[in-house]
């Protein structure tokens, strides 16, 4: 959670496939504040083959490195929040979702750095294929209830994302309103 000072982190999750960057981008957009990509996407991109549980420790240290620098960059440029394509809550769901397990250093810091808001995105969208960083299409509603069973046990604010892409929009557009009214 932010300390004082600090900009908000705002956090697109949720399962495969269901416009996070997009909307992320529209949000950063709309807002004129920094983000901070998804760096499972990008290990992926530099690494054409299906992800395995070692690449893991990897991906996690490259997720913080990515919001740390947005966040680095809205500190500097003053803006009030900063909106992340997922965090570490993602990497252990993730992890756990496809090895069964998680380095042991990944929940405890999903933990200390987790967000002031989640925007958890529904599978209510059409899947589209993306190389080796999607699999099992299929799950996807699964995965949605293991996000929300996270976000739950961390005791995190989260909104629900769903419907077509204005209503997605909205909603964001609505729960971040609803979090920056009451700071």
């Amino acid at each position: 959670m932010s300390v004082a000072g600090s900009p908000l982190r705002i956090v697109l999750i949720g399962p495969e496939c269901t416009g996070k960057t997009w909307l992320e981008r529209e949000l950063a957009r709309r807002y004129h504040v920094p983000w901070s990509e998804e760096y499972a996407r990008l290990f992926v991109e530099a690494h054409p083959r299906p992800v395995v549980f070692e690449d893991v420790d990897a991906i996690g240290r490259g997720q913080m490195g990515l919001e740390d620098d947005a966040a680095t960059q809205a500190r500097l440029s003053g803006a009030r929040m900063v909106i992340h394509d997922t965090d570490l809550v993602s990497t252990v769901v993730y992890s756990l979702h496809y090895y069964g397990g998680c380095p042991a250093w990944i929940e405890p810091a999903a933990r200390a750095r987790r967000g002031d808001l989640y925007l958890l995105h529904r599978a209510d969208v059409p899947w589209a294929s993306d190389g080796y960083q999607r699999a099992e299409p299929e799950r996807r509603a699964e995965l949605f209830e293991r996000f929300r069973a996270m976000l739950t046990t961390l005791g995190v604010a989260f909104a629900p994302i769903a419907g077509d892409w204005d209503s997605r929009q909205r909603a964001a557009v609505e729960a971040i309103e609803g979090l920056v009214g009451r700071q």
